[in-house]
């Protein structure tokens, strides 16, 4: 400090400006814009790729929006690729805006992405600093596992602010940050904050300078040369920012021999590098990300809020709490300030940081829930801010399509998730249906299908949307297939046909090309399915891929898409099914009649629709699926759980009385029945929403119950396991009624609906004074008043509603 002072303020010594920064700090880019306006540089240097030294100029443009990353990827292989994040208060981000806005030249030194992408590559280390350093290095990793994450086997060093902050007496690395950074108000010496930082850097080095990353001494080396080379240009008038820890490395001297010999032989592969949209969840460090924070929306909310934060903050807390419908008065945050500057002053702090806010909102405005504080958490600490970029960035051709239909469409990649419900009637609607489908066909999951909460007709879809920066490495690696979404999405369906394995898959892929509106891939799509179709043998298979198959016969209604084609294999396919079903259902064990019980409800659930379809027989192809099921129903040598269900179907579609049903249930539960094999029977039967036809078909349960009554006490536990996960599936009101059954005695009333008497609400004719009693209220729900026409009773008239 006493050579500060002697400096008058400037740094001491002459040399180039080194402005050690923590990435994304709020403080740091505070100080790093005040340093710049007094030092004035001739050019600033700034840790990052040199390839994106041309695409400097686009962060002036007036749709480039922070936060925002450069992403570089490999040409050959555009999965391999890596971030270097920039939020509205990275230091980085703020020196090259002062850069731009001063007409002063700015650079990146860092080592070029065509090493840092093949670095990884060919050996076990990571391109990049993907530790615990939160100094070092901005750069996210790379996609080889997933994009943007930090791979596992990067090696972990010392975290600076761990240390500092641990030799503080801080046991909060944040906190300290906070209070030591954060909270300091702007001095008279713009230098003092980057030299303390520096000898503070220069100590921990030194303490662990075992722990040297050779990928770090690599970086600085050719850091070194560049700044060597920018005093050549512009005199000793050079800015560098860069992250702390390398700086006491970049004020080292090092011979240039030296430095060369660190880079020599170092593997390169071409790469591409452009701007893409980032979003604060990105920034921190829950996802995975070596050099994040943990509240980029708490900072973002420092940097841009210098005047009375804490104030603004708990205003803004409050407004989101109101809009989930809770609460909160103007008094509340009133109060919570004044709580949050309290623990403030106990806890001996400055100000009042994110943890004294987190603490007042808790008590003041959650009521003590941690419910509404999560929420709080993970929008407005974390926060779902997405950045945007200009269109004159570079980007791939299937990227510059994806932008042009998403205006087209109005459908805006968004960072918070959102549903989206869309009506295939519509145009517009169509439109996006087709290509959130055609994305995911190409591996770009922007979009996720959900079940409707409306209709369930093939009119109607429900999407969960959610846009994460590494959809554009996606989008990126697309490209190969095609320079437009249609024609990618043609060619991956028509690649990912022939190479499937499985039936299902093809069955599954054409679904997804009718979803998709894919006409050109079809025939090839078709052609393997025919072609897979006639070689598989196995009904598990062909049960499989019937399903979906059937399914996308629907399709052709709402989406204009011709389906005759399926329409074809589906009937083949399910003709052998019905030949091939009984034979493969014979001595199977519990394991494989289960598996085989999913397949026939899947086919049962497919006969339904393709019996409906116009394309098919009307009728032909359910009565020779109800043919197979009395098969089934009557072999002996079929597992319990097939023929409980086949019967259960049967009676579902009326094919089987409720007195032949009975027969059959009393045949399966007879005492020269195994125990294993009837309770087998019984889960097949009444698994699956069964419940209601033991509480209105008593004769039924009273079978049931006279069987289980009378399971000797050594085979009781063998199939207690088979009843408990039937019974258990039953709601819990189903559960209730039957156990007050059986408690009563089921059957003692007589007749197939249950006694007179007994259990209230269950008898064999309508109890008219008990239903006349819900139809005032019903009345004034649908608003009808006064008497019926005819002078008829009140409510007559609704008695078809009632019923």
């Amino acid at each position: 400090m006493r050579e500060v002072e002697e400096a008058g303020g400037r740094p001491p010594g002459a040399g180039p400006l080194l402005l050690g920064v923590r990435h994304h700090g709020p403080g740091s880019a505070r100080a790093v814009r005040a340093a710049l306006e007094a030092a004035r540089p001739r050019a600033v240097l700034i840790e990052g790729p040199p390839e994106a030294d041309a695409l400097i100029p686009l962060a002036a443009d007036q749709d480039m929006r922070p936060p925002v990353a450069l992403l570089a990827h490999a040409v050959d292989e555009p999965g391999r690729s890596a971030f270097w994040p920039l939020a509205g208060f990275s230091p980085e981000w703020i020196a090259v805006r002062w850069a731009l806005e001063h007409d002063v030249p700015a650079r990146f030194i860092d080592l070029p992405a065509t090493h840092t992408l093949a670095w990884g590559r060919d050996d076990a280390g990571p391109p990049a600093d993907g530790g615990a350093d939160a100094e070092g290095s901005a750069v996210e990793g790379t996609a080889e596992p997933p994009a943007g994450a930090c791979p596992p086997e990067a090696p972990v060093r010392v975290d600076p602010l761990a240390a500092l902050a641990e030799a503080a007496g801080y046991d909060d690395p944040e906190r300290w940050w906070e209070d030591v950074v954060e909270h300091r108000g702007a001095g008279e010496d713009a230098f003092a904050p980057f030299l303390v930082l520096e000898e503070a850097m220069g100590a921990l080095r030194e303490a662990y300078d075992s722990g040297e990353d050779h990928r770090d001494l690599v970086r600085e080396a050719y850091m070194r040369l560049q700044v060597r080379a920018a005093r050549r240009e512009f005199g000793d008038g050079v800015a560098v920012v860069c992250g702390a820890w390398h700086v006491p490395a970049l004020r080292r001297k090092a011979t240039v021999a030296a430095d060369r010999a660190l880079l020599k032989g170092l593997p390169k592969v071409k790469a591409d590098m452009t701007w893409v949209p980032w979003t604060h969840r990105r920034l921190s460090r829950a996802s995975g990300y070596g050099a994040g924070i943990e509240s980029p929306g708490w900072y973002a909310h420092l940097f841009d809020v210098p005047d009375r934060p804490v104030e603004r903050w708990l205003t803004k807390v409050a407004g989101l709490l109101r809009e989930e419908d809770r609460i909160v008065s103007s008094a509340h945050v009133i109060e919570a300030v004044r709580l949050a500057g309290t623990l403030a002053a106990m806890r001996g702090r400055p100000l009042a940081g994110l943890s004294e806010t987190t603490d007042a909102v808790r008590a003041v405005m959650c009521d003590g829930s941690e419910v509404p504080l999560a929420l709080v958490h993970d929008r407005l600490v974390v926060g779902d801010v997405l950045g945007a970029v200009p269109e004159a960035a570079p980007a791939v051709p299937l990227q510059r399509d994806l932008a042009r239909l998403q205006r087209r469409l109005r459908l805006r990649p968004e960072a918070l998730e959102r549903e989206l419900e869309l009506d295939l009637r519509k145009e517009t609607d169509a439109g996006r249906s087709r290509l959130l489908h055609r994305l995911r066909l190409l591996g770009v999951g922007w979009g996720e299908p959900v079940v409707s909460r409306g209709s369930t007709g093939t009119f109607r879809e429900s999407w969960r949307l959610r846009w994460e920066p590494e959809l554009s490495v996606r989008v990126a690696e697309a490209g190969v297939w095609g320079t437009t979404v249609p024609a990618a999405a043609t060619a991956r369906a028509e690649a990912d046909a022939v190479a499937a394995q499985a039936l299902a898959e093809v069955t599954a892929l054409a679904e997804r090309c009718l979803l998709a509106e894919l006409p050109d891939a079809l025939p090839v799509v078709m052609r393997v399915l025919a072609d897979r179709a006639a070689l598989d043998a196995d009904v598990g298979h062909l049960a499989q891929a019937l399903p979906a198959l059937v399914r996308s016969l629907r399709y052709g209604d709402v989406r204009g898409t011709g389906t005759e084609a399926l329409a074809g294999v589906a009937a083949g396919l399910a003709e052998r099914i019905f030949v091939g079903l009984p034979p493969a259902c014979i001595a199977l064990d519990a394991g494989a009649a289960e598996e085989m019980r999913r397949h026939v409800d899947a086919v049962h659930g497919a006969v339904a629709l393709l019996d409906d379809t116009p394309r098919t027989g009307q009728g032909e192809v359910r009565a020779r699926w109800h043919a197979v099921l009395r098969t089934l129903s009557g072999r002996d040598t079929v597992p319990g759980v097939l023929r409980g269900r086949a019967v259960r179907l049967l009676l579902d579609d009326g094919e089987v009385e409720q007195e032949r049903a009975a027969r059959l249930m009393g045949l399966a539960l007879s005492p020269g029945t195994p125990p294993a094999d009837a309770a087998a029977w019984i889960e097949g039967f009444v698994g699956g929403g069964g419940g209601m036809l033991l509480v209105h078909d008593e004769r039924l349960l009273g079978l049931v119950d006279d069987w289980l009554t009378g399971v000797p006490a050594q085979a009781f536990t063998d199939v207690l396991p088979l009843l408990r996960r039937t019974f258990s599936a039953y709601e819990q009101g189903v559960r209730r009624t039957l156990g007050e059954l059986v408690r009563r005695g089921p059957g003692q009333g007589g007749g197939a609906g249950g006694p007179a008497g007994g259990v209230p609400g269950f008898a064999a004719e309508l109890d008219q004074e008990r239903a006349d009693a819900v139809l005032p209220v019903l009345r004034m729900l649908l608003g009808l008043d006064g008497p019926g026409p005819g002078g008829e009773r009140p409510g007559n008239e609704l008695a078809g509603v009632a019923g």
